[in-house]
């Protein structure tokens, strides 16, 4: 999902020319560095990146400052599993949710709002996603996040802590700034 990918490139505050296109019909251009014509691609140089878990990665490592990523490779590896699993559990629903039809949607949505309640927990042992400081992991939820009112899904009613958490990821300005104008549209219903 493009969307973590440029809440990364706010957060380090790394200067980016990004364009949006219909993925529908993705440019000729994009096609001939990435034949699957996906978002997001980062060119930087010669490099061509298409997966938007490896850009983050790739832009955390390429621009230390300030880190989304413990240093140490346990610290690494416990993050990246998490993340793996947040996209087979949570973002494997949205994906239904988004490109199924009304009845298989419907049972994706009821998954999703009871695997995030389940979760409740999770959110409320620290301010951020199982940490003290807002990581590459909280990059890659809170687009999810942001998507749930627009998909019947409300925050409100998952709970306090999962509510209080989103609201400290959407309200930082790295945020703000990473959304488009379709994001900015969706109404999140936390406020």
């Amino acid at each position: 999902m493009s969307h973590c990918a440029r809440i990364v490139l706010h957060e380090k505050k790394i200067t980016a020319d990004i364009e949006y296109f219909d993925p529908a019909e993705p440019p000729e251009d994009l096609l001939e560095l990435n034949p699957n014509g996906t978002s997001p691609t980062l060119i930087d140089r010669d490099l061509v990146l298409y997966d938007s878990r490896i850009i983050m990665e790739y832009l955390d490592e390429r621009f230390p400052h300030p880190p989304l990523h413990q240093m140490d490779p346990v610290s690494r590896a416990n993050t990246r599993m998490i993340i793996k699993r947040i996209d087979q559990d949570w973002y494997s629903l949205l994906d239904e949710i988004l490109n199924s039809g009304e009845k298989k949607s419907a049972r994706a949505k009821k998954m999703l709002r009871e695997s995030l309640m389940a979760a409740a927990p999770v959110f409320d042992a620290a301010p951020y996603f199982m940490s003290e400081e807002f990581s590459l992991t909280d990059c890659a939820l809170a687009p999810l996040l942001w998507r749930l009112h627009a998909l019947g899904i409300d925050l409100p009613s998952l709970g306090k802590g999962i509510t209080a958490y989103a609201n400290r990821l959407f309200t930082r300005k790295a945020f703000q700034d990473s959304l488009s104008d379709a994001e900015k549209e969706m109404v999140q219903g936390s406020k």
